[in-house]
């Protein structure tokens, strides 16, 4: 057997082992097919459609099929999406003794990569002899579509250095993998690489250059390559179409649909999530509704517009409005729909979605995994997230900060920073969010030694410069531990200019502990920084309040009356007959 073969034997024999235990069948050593007979068996049952079959009889054999009996069947796995059938064909090749020829291996990447299983993939890759063209593609591709810009150029650049040539798709697929990623020097330096290479004028490269750079910000600049083209395929059009809804642009995405010359589901989905993104769920919704043909996307994209607009009930009806049309929700249709579970709170809605997820088979999307972590943190049910975490057989960055975020959350502050410790030796990077919900979680917690020493972490070692956001989780946990004086000095010291978040944080803390003096001085400068905004009023309020000053209130809800500012009423859900209804004050 080659010695790659060998290097993969444990893990993947371990995982085929266990695979038969649940299946309940073993391998008959008395092999009843010959090679010829079996090889011929199994590509009919593929042919038509029979994976499971085929999948039963290859089991039963210690026999090696031949190379294409063997690519039907993972194309088999590929076209279901079946990991772990690609898993028991590949166990089957390294049990038998079979030899991959260069086509096989990459069948290997592919079934891998496409079914979101990246580690795999890229052993695979790793393990391979020879590659070609074909095999650093689809790493390249796999590692964009998860979001990994970084490895994907890296990637290509050691491509290029074993002196293979990109062709139109593998420019493509790294050119989208900076898009996704919104790394635009780096898709600026390969832009100049396709130059050089004279792929400039490949339709699929050139619409990947539009995306990316639409995507990245730079507009005028997608636009310019988007008119310079010879040939506009639907491509093309619907990505400057999403890249003007993106930045904003409605009128412009607009106007661009407009004069496309021929519009299919693809390019209304696009102008659906542009109205969305912007606001506009009025016209989003007339826009899908008028739709002739409906997919997964469109219905996806709705469900998605829904709640990004805050929506949330109506996210979830829209949802049970898809089961009931038939339409079978895939990965991302369920990612869309549970953070409306999340911020309603609404656990049993999101325990029967948990229950579709399982009867789909995409309970293994780390995708969804990490949604459903963080819909139950929300939900009030942290031991549930953490089942869910700790059955993850890969685990990302996300996964890891919404975890986090889960024991901030609750005010499980210890539990929150063993969890970033295990993180950080299990060398998974943290990222500035994940850096936000361990400062949180040191906030709740108290935790204000702890806070600073990963503050300071953060910028020091990690090389995360701190957004606004965790300077304002800075002046909370001092001023929530009563240190007022420190994180008055802590802003003086911003090299930034402090938002009227971190100016609120402070105000807030001079709430808890009654310190009025400060507090009028922190107010005043809020209501000049944020005119229209009630809640430096109201803090103001409670302060006088709690000391007494009736004269004070008084004046301060008149200066309320006068400059037309009212504070926005509280809100709460309710279920009756199965559905959730929406209260504000004032509604009983």
């Amino acid at each position: 057997m080659a010695e790659p073969l060998r290097s993969q034997r444990n893990g993947t024999l371990q995982f085929v082992g266990q695979m038969r235990q649940l299946h309940g069948r073993g391998k008959n050593k008395s092999g009843n097919y010959g090679n010829a007979s079996l090889s011929e068996n199994v590509r009919t049952l593929c042919k038509g459609g029979r994976l499971k079959e085929a999948m039963h009889i290859l089991s039963f054999t210690n026999q090696y099929v031949d190379c294409w009996t063997y690519v039907q069947l993972l194309q088999g796995c590929i076209k279901e999406k079946a990991l772990s059938e690609a898993k028991l064909v590949h166990a089957h090749m390294i049990e038998t003794g079979f030899v991959p020829d260069r086509f096989l291996w990459n069948t290997l990447v592919n079934i891998y990569a496409k079914c979101r299983n990246l580690i795999d993939a890229r052993r695979v890759f790793d393990q391979m002899p020879e590659r070609d063209v074909f095999s650093w593609t689809v790493m390249i591709a796999a590692y964009g579509r998860h979001g990994a810009a970084e490895d994907a150029v890296a990637l290509f650049r050691r491509m290029q250095m074993t002196g293979i040539q990109p062709n139109q798709f593998t420019y493509a697929s790294v050119i989208s993998a900076c898009a996704d990623s919104a790394a635009l020097q780096q898709g600026i330096e390969i832009h100049k690489g396709i130059m050089r290479s004279g792929f400039q004028s490949d339709v699929f490269v050139e619409s990947a250059l539009v995306d990316m750079y639409a995507k990245c910000g730079s507009i005028e600049k997608a636009r310019e390559l988007f008119d310079k083209m010879h040939q506009r395929d639907v491509v093309s059009w619907t990505a400057m179409i999403a890249g003007y809804a993106k930045n904003g642009y409605i009128h412009e995405a607009l106007d661009l649909f407009q004069k496309m010359p021929e519009h299919n589901t693809v390019s209304r989905n696009a102008m659906i999530a542009g109205y969305a993104q912007n606001g506009c769920v009025y016209e989003a919704l007339h826009l899908f509704r008028k739709m002739p043909e409906r997919n997964i996307v469109s219905w996806t994209t709705m469900v998605a517009g829904y709640a990004h607009n805050g929506l949330h009930v109506d996210a979830l009806k829209l949802f049970g409005q898809m089961l009931q049309a038939g339409v079978k929700p895939d990965s991302k249709a369920f990612v869309a729909v549970l953070p409306a579970c999340a911020h309603l709170a609404a656990l049993k809605e999101g325990i029967q979605i948990h229950e579709e997820i399982i009867r789909s088979g995409f309970l293994s999307d780390v995708f969804v995994q990490n949604a459903l972590v963080d819909m139950y943190a929300k939900c009030g049910s942290i031991e549930r997230a953490r089942t869910i975490f700790d059955e993850m057989s890969q685990q990302n960055t996300v996964s890891w900060t919404v975890m986090i975020a889960g024991y901030a959350m609750h005010g499980s502050g210890k539990e929150a920073l063993q969890l970033f410790e295990r993180m950080q030796s299990s060398c998974i990077r943290p990222d500035h969010v994940t850096f936000l919900c361990v400062l949180s979680a040191c906030c709740h917690a108290g935790l204000v030694k702890e806070g600073c020493h990963h503050f300071d972490h953060m910028s020091q070692y990690y090389h995360i410069d701190p957004a606004m956001e965790h300077y304002s989780c800075m002046v909370d946990l001092l001023g929530r531990a009563g240190y007022l004086e420190e994180a008055q000095n802590f802003i003086d010291q911003m090299p930034v200019k402090p938002n009227s978040t971190v100016w609120g944080c402070l105000l807030g803390a001079c709430r808890s502990h009654n310190n009025i003096g400060l507090g009028q001085c922190v107010a005043e400068f809020l209501f000049e920084f944020d005119p229209k905004n009630a809640t430096p009023y109201v803090l103001l309020a409670n302060m006088y309040g709690a000391a007494g000053k009736w004269d004070d209130i008084r004046k301060l809800r008149k200066k309320m009356k006068d400059r037309k500012i009212k504070k926005m009423p509280g809100c709460s859900w309710i279920e009756v007959n199965k559905e959730t209804h929406a209260f504000i004050v004032g509604d009983i």
